[in-house]
């Protein structure tokens, strides 16, 4: 079994009919309502006459989100944690979204502003784990005015979320510039993401053997051997000697530990303490603050 995460939209609509067709009976079909629109409880209901069409069973979930804050990526967190949380309870180990090569394009020309780096440029990808749930991406290869035809040609109407021209989040600007300038093809974006996507696996991969091969635990201390390894890994063999602990530091933080030790340094972020001496980087638990 497998559920399928439509919002009413015409994209994620035309997601029931192609995986209807992919998976017969097995889809269920989930739609969020997040409390901070009047018109999202119609537009989640309306979504159920189209599921019943196709023979599917369609649940809408109820959250109260408070407005404030960066609420995209709030209403994001939570969507996918109500829809986790479903399917767990439903005994679903597999999520659906129709995230198609313009959301790719958009996602990329935001993380290119924003200065993100290898993983974030890499963009949506067609598979990840998010609360635990496996989120399957099967219509990135495709373009906004393919899935839009698809719903079109089945006499549905289509959810109109006013936030989708919102001047205030940076995803309608990106929606604009693409719109407006002719040459930023989303198709072509949507392909650097992806080879963008596969560097970056490529990285991981590189920065899990030297890991493996580059660290010794002697007691409780971490030694790591930068010696030799590019920029890049050496930031990676950091942050795993980190991950070890059990802290995931964040961009900056990592980046101002890295650089005290390569100038053969001490620091200290969160639980641990890192030690520049003899070519190698010493790790291990910071003493408790006063």
């Amino acid at each position: 079994p497998l559920a399928l995460a439509v919002s009413g939209g015409a994209d994620s609509l035309a997601l029931m009919p192609l995986a209807a067709d992919a998976f017969g009976p097995r889809a269920q079909v989930l739609s969020v309502d997040h409390g901070l629109r009047a018109a999202a409880a119609g537009e989640c209901a309306m979504v159920a006459g189209p599921a019943a069409g196709l023979g599917r069973s369609h649940r809408t979930l109820t959250l109260s989100l408070a407005p404030g804050g960066d609420m995209q990526a709030r209403a994001r967190a939570a969507r996918y944690a109500a829809m986790a949380g479903w399917c767990r309870a439903h005994g679903i180990a597999r999520l659906l979204t129709a995230h198609h090569a313009d959301d790719q394009a958009e996602t990329l020309l935001m993380r290119l502003a924003r200065g993100s780096g290898l993983a974030g440029l890499s963009g949506v990808r067609a598979t990840a784990r998010i609360e635990g749930l496996t989120v399957l991406r099967p219509l990135l290869g495709h373009r906004r005015a393919e899935l839009a035809a698809t719903t079109t040609a089945r006499g549905w109407t289509a959810a109109d979320d006013p936030a989708n021209r919102d001047p205030r989040f940076d995803r309608t600007a990106a929606r604009k510039a693409l719109a407006r300038e002719r040459w930023l093809r989303p198709e072509r974006l949507a392909a650097s993401a992806a080879h963008l996507a596969e560097a970056e696996a490529a990285l991981a991969w590189a920065a899990d053997r030297a890991f493996a091969t580059r660290s010794d635990w002697r007691g409780p201390e971490l030694w790591l051997d930068p010696e030799g390894l590019p920029a890049e890994l050496r930031r990676r063999l950091l942050s795993g000697g980190l991950d070890a602990f059990g802290h995931r530091a964040d961009g900056p933080g990592l980046a101002r530990l890295l650089a005290r030790l390569e100038a053969g340094g001490t620091g200290t972020l969160g639980p641990v303490q890192a030690q520049a001496t003899g070519g190698r980087w010493r790790l291990r638990p910071a003493r408790p603050r006063r």
